[in-house]
């Protein structure tokens, strides 16, 4: 059925009519309805009038003489009939559709239809147009028609069609054109209602591909049903020239339940014959009348089977068609892979090339860093790209630089190794890591990533993870895991060469300072030497313009510059025991001579001996030992000298007026000393150098001269000699000095 492009539905007022056009009165004065009416009765072509009754059937109103004079019937006797008063019940069924599909589309339709009218079928070719009232309802039919019988009688011989199936096949046409004008064809030669190719499949079904029929309306093309043929018989036939020949499904007892398939299917008389792919069964020709039985001649057997043995030779050539349609993509697809590889590899290489000239020319890791996320986030078209670096213990990782080509994500972040186990184990045992993964959180549709890790490390060790992450479900290929692992190998050498640089760097800084240290402690000892040297010098000069010129010596002056001689030379041989000590702690120390010190009884003389120091000078000395303390294994002499040297150098510094304060406490970890005073704060700057040989805290300082400068180098020094710690706090007017001694050293 064809359904015309343009609408052509009409609307019709009803009027006073004198005469019936179309079963409608005219009025005698209409010209234009008069003009209709004249074309009705002398137009060559056949038209009939159909109403569309409420309740939705059909009923005739009239035909023009035309119509009248090709089917036998009057326009009078016509009107007021249905299609089953004038037609077969099987044509009245077929025209009625016809009228249904005409009212329910509301288009104009076209189609061709073979009818009985007084027992003579005739082909027409009709047309169908809907009429509409003033509220837009289909209440009319207006039906033209063209008899086409003796077109239809002229079909090709059977000659013609093979010869026509032949060239198609060697014109190599489309195999779904050749199979469907194939069946059209057979057709119209055997004159039948259907024709259908059903290709088999290997569970006793199959598919109709391809259908001519002359009942469109019921179509089977593209319906999937059991083999109509060998299901229930012939089955040892099949891979064989089998065929099936049934006359009448009711007379010639085949099997009830092929009778009642064939039924549904409106199906009479049944010619069946297989079409042979290669000596395999790939499918049948069937030729089938719908409404009467049908006496299969031996001729229409053979035109089906030499058709049959046609479509299995442009089965077969349609197979080869498709393989070598498939070799030639498979060709192709691996020209195109092999050309995107050998691009991919190219493109790889030069990045590789490029990270390497990076780090010899600007070895610092930031900027390859930054080199490395960018290129391969353009590279690969990444979401985002970013390195990070493990802590020396490997317990934290942190992001140290991302690039991102929207927004930043994990700059910054920080994770803990242990609770990712499934990611972090295998990169700690130097394997890559890739996942697909949903992003977390609310977005219009579902977001999902696919990440990549690989591991940077040398053979020193883990140093970090390379990250790669695309907006897509497809994962990495092995071509780009090798390019992101190179890339985590060059970061490595990175690092590396960073770390080395800023090394050596420190070593040099080291070096530098040291030798600073060296420069500086050589000119204080010069001069701390000089000083005594000097004043010995002075004194002794005086002491020579003592002398009268009778050869007698100045008894007042004498014991005060002999005090000063004495002085002096106790102060350079001071300075250089002190310098001694300080060199053999720092080149070769000796192992401490270790005994067991109860510090309840030991401390309080040490601390008495400062007693009359603080006094004269206004100073309150307090002693605070802990009643728990376990005794402590150390070098008694050491030990004496480290506190000595600390009391000294409190008393020094605080002020008149102000409190000293020698306390204990232990801890589970170590056994602590502490020698505080009030009074006094030492600046931040001053902590970090109070150590040092010779630095003292203040110019003004009036104490300046009374120490070798080397106490508190001393006291550092010993104090690490006996496996201990010292350092300095000071704040609120209070500094503290603390020696650790840990519990090993306690028994």
């Amino acid at each position: 059925m064809n359904i015309n492009s343009v609408e052509s539905t009409v609307e019709l007022t009803e009027q006073s009519h004198t005469r019936l056009i179309f079963g409608t009165a005219v009025d005698e004065k209409s010209s234009v309805e008069q003009l209709l009416l004249s074309m009705y009765d002398s137009v060559q072509t056949s038209i009939f009038v159909v109403d569309v009754l409420e309740n939705g059937d059909f009923c005739y109103v009239g035909l023009n003489p035309t119509h009248e004079r090709w089917i036998g019937i009057s326009s009078q006797d016509l009107r007021g009939k249905k299609p089953e008063d004038i037609l077969t019940p099987v044509d009245a069924i077929k025209v009625r559709q016809r009228y249904t599909d005409c009212v329910r589309l509301g288009k104009t339709i076209s189609y061709e239809q073979c009818l009985q009218f007084q027992g003579v079928s005739t082909w027409w070719s009709t047309t169908l147009t809907p009429l509409r009232d003033a509220n837009s309802r289909i209440y009319r039919i207006l039906g033209t028609s063209s008899n086409i019988t003796p077109i239809k009688q002229v079909t090709p011989g059977k000659e013609q069609l093979l010869a026509k199936v032949t060239q198609r096949i060697h014109d190599a046409v489309d195999f779904n054109v050749i199979l469907q004008q194939t069946v059209e064809d057979l057709r119209l030669c055997l004159n039948c209602d259907r024709i259908l190719i059903y290709q088999m499949s290997h569970d006793h079904n199959g598919v109709v591909i391809a259908e001519a029929t002359v009942t469109p309306d019921i179509s089977l093309l593209g319906k999937h049903f059991p083999d109509p043929c060998l299901r229930y018989q012939h089955q040892e036939h099949r891979g064989r020239c089998c065929h099936q020949i049934v006359t009448d499904i009711y007379t010639d007892g085949i099997n009830n339940c092929q009778r009642d398939f064939l039924n549904s299917l409106q199906v009479r008389a049944h010619l069946v014959v297989p079409i042979l792919l290669q000596q395999n069964l790939w499918g049948l020709l069937i030729a089938q009348y719908c409404h009467e039985p049908h006496q299969w001649q031996q001729t229409e057997i053979d035109l089906l089977q030499q058709i049959a043995s046609q479509l299995g030779i442009a089965t077969h050539q349609q197979e080869l068609q498709q393989q070598i349609k498939q070799l030639k993509n498979q060709l192709e697809l691996h020209k195109q892979e092999h050309h995107t590889h050998l691009q991919q590899t190219k493109n790889f290489q030069s990045l590789v090339l490029r990270v390497t000239e990076k780090i010899r020319d600007h070895p610092e890791e930031k900027l390859v860093f930054a080199y490395v996320t960018q290129e391969l986030t353009k590279l690969l078209q990444l979401e985002s790209c970013y390195i990070e670096l493990y802590s020396p213990d490997c317990a934290v990782v942190s992001v140290v630089h991302e690039y991102a080509v929207t927004q930043i994500t994990y700059q910054g972040l920080i994770r803990q190794p242990q609770e990712l186990c499934e990611i972090y184990q295998p990169l700690m045992q130097k394997q890559p890591f890739q996942s697909v993964e949903i992003v977390p959180g609310w977005h219009p549709k579902l977001l999902v990533i696919t990440q990549l890790a690989c591991p940077i490390y040398d053979k020193d060790g883990i140093l970090g993870n390379l990250w790669v992450i695309k907006p897509t479900q497809q994962r990495f290929e092995e071509l780009e895991i090798d390019l992101v692992q190179t890339l985590a190998h060059e970061c490595a050498i990175a690092i590396r060469q960073t770390r080395l640089n800023a090394s050596k760097q420190a070593r040099i800084k080291k070096l530098e300072t040291k030798e600073r240290l060296n420069q500086e402690f050589l000119k204080n000892l010069s001069h701390e030497l000089q000083t005594p040297i000097t004043s010995i010098s002075l004194a002794a000069q005086t002491l020579e313009s003592l002398f009268l010129p009778n050869g007698t010596l100045d008894t007042e002056i004498a014991p005060q510059l002999l005090q000063i001689l004495h002085k002096e030379c106790g102060r350079e041989s001071r300075l250089i025991n002190d310098l001694l000590t300080l060199i053999h702690l720092e080149v070769e120390p000796e192992p401490p001579t270790l005994i067991n010190i109860d510090l309840q009884t030991w401390l309080p003389p040490v601390v008495a001996a400062f007693l009359d120091v603080t006094s004269c000078q206004g100073q309150q000395l307090k002693l605070d030992i802990a009643t728990n303390l376990t005794p402590l294994v150390t070098d008694i002499t050491e030990l004496e000298r480290i506190l000595t040297e600390l009391l000294n150098y409190v008393c020094k510094y605080t002020p008149p007026g102000e409190s000293i304060t020698v306390s204990t406490q232990t801890t589970a970890a170590a056994l602590q000393i502490s020698v505080s005073n009030s009074g006094l704060e030492i600046s931040t700057q001053d902590q970090t150098r109070i150590f040092e040989p010779f630095y003292h805290l203040s110019k003004n300082d009036p104490w300046k001269y009374s120490g070798t400068g080397l106490e508190m180098a001393l006291v550092k020094k010993m104090v690490r000699h006996l496996g201990g710690s010292i350092h300095v706090e000071s704040g609120a007017g209070q500094t503290t000095f603390m020696i650790k001694f840990p519990q090993s050293t306690t028994i």
